[in-house]
């Protein structure tokens, strides 16, 4: 398999905007993190760039991975799908290793090596992805019999039985979501589709029942001000700041919600922080910036020069497009409060890090599709 590399005089006008989008949704999301933490890291740390540090530290190291993955040929991937897969599985595992696994509010979601926090589950998002990809490519034509939907439902059920007990229920759905998603566009046929999506419906409420928590988390998402000062009192804070915000906003730098009453302001409710500084107009902006984006995605998959390089960038979409999706409906109240950051922007040095190699390989799929 050949590297191929293609000088940046060479890029198109999609390729361009995809990476300039990337880049702005990372740089907004620096100066928010560091709005919505400047607080709360002088207080608990004494720095008040605390969060910004080691934002901007997964920043730099996800330019370079966006840098790297786009001047390579993609379908190197296809070479070490197992090995990242079996990386992410071994990964998944050391999460629950005594000096491996870092445990916070109640959840075992990090691994730490001589200091550096990783989160498996950011990576495997992407790594199901590739693995979906490759063999949807290669067994197309066996995807529209229940015998060949086996194999890629049962590593997405191995990977979301990993992350579940972690737990990470959030992280799981979006698993789901990403498979089903892929599968669909893969060419599974309609009865598959209803059949799976009923089931994966019908297990939900069983993941809820199953934890005391998520039991809680639900009944206060109904009625939030039954425990306003309990499990409601994360959604109160973050419609009070939303609200706050109006059409324009409080201004940059003008939040009242970050000032300790609105837990993770700098990470899983970010959007909040931002709804209330610019507003509904500056939050909608936003959502706007995803949406192209994500289109610019599905449209260099589309223009691939093979199926794998297709499924490969739309997946990059597909993930980008639930996740994001998802954490705006739990910060506004749409669905039951989960832990999922928003892409690009949430603090979270892995996660920025992960997102912003995956656009880099999307990148690769269309620098490649010119030579076909």
């Amino acid at each position: 398999m050949k590297w191929k590399l293609l000088k940046f005089s060479k890029l198109s006008k999609r390729e361009i905007v995809v990476i300039f989008l990337t880049l702005f949704l990372v740089g907004f999301g620096c100066l928010m993190v560091y709005c919505a933490s400047c607080y709360s890291a002088k207080y608990r740390y004494g720095n008040e760039y605390f969060f910004l540090f080691k934002q901007l530290f997964g920043v730099v190291l996800g330019i370079f991975a966006m840098v790297f993955f786009a001047f390579i040929d993609y379908h190197l991937l296809k070479k070490f799908r197992y090995v990242i897969l079996a990386v992410c599985v071994v990964l998944l595992l050391l999460v629950f290793v005594p000096g491996f696994g870092v445990k916070s509010y109640g959840a075992s979601r990090w691994v730490n090596f001589f200091g550096i926090s990783i989160q498996p589950s950011e990576i495997t998002k992407f790594a199901l992805v590739l693995f979906l990809a490759c063999y949807l490519s290669e067994h197309h034509d066996k995807i529209k019999t229940f015998k060949g939907l086996i194999p890629p439902l049962s590593i997405a059920g191995v990977l979301c039985l990993l992350v579940i007990i972690e737990p990470s229920m959030s992280v799981t759905m979006c698993l789901g979501f990403v498979t089903l998603f892929m599968l669909i566009i893969g060419g599974m046929n309609k009865k598959h589709t209803m059949l799976f999506s009923s089931l994966a419906g019908a297990f939900v409420p069983v993941l809820i029942l199953a934890e005391p928590y998520r039991m809680k988390r639900l009944f206060a998402f109904l009625n939030p001000w039954a425990s306003p000062q309990g499990e409601g009192f994360q959604l109160i804070q973050s419609l009070y700041s939303l609200g706050n915000g109006g059409w324009f906003g409080v201004g940059l730098f003008n939040s009242r919600q970050k000032y300790l009453f609105l837990p993770f302001a700098e990470s899983d409710f970010i959007f909040s922080i931002i709804g209330e500084e610019l507003g509904l107009v500056g939050a909608t902006a936003l959502i706007c910036v995803y949406i192209a984006l994500v289109l610019c995605l599905f449209k260099i998959g589309l223009g691939a020069k093979d199926r794998f390089g297709c499924l490969l960038a739309c997946g990059v979409g597909i993930v980008i497009a639930v996740q994001t999706i998802l954490n705006i409906a739990v910060v506004t109240g749409s669905i039951p409060p989960t832990g999922l950051p928003l892409p690009f922007i949430s603090s979270g040095g892995t996660s920025v890090a992960v997102f912003m190699a995956a656009v880099g390989v999307a990148i690769s799929v269309s620098r490649q599709s010119k030579s076909k």
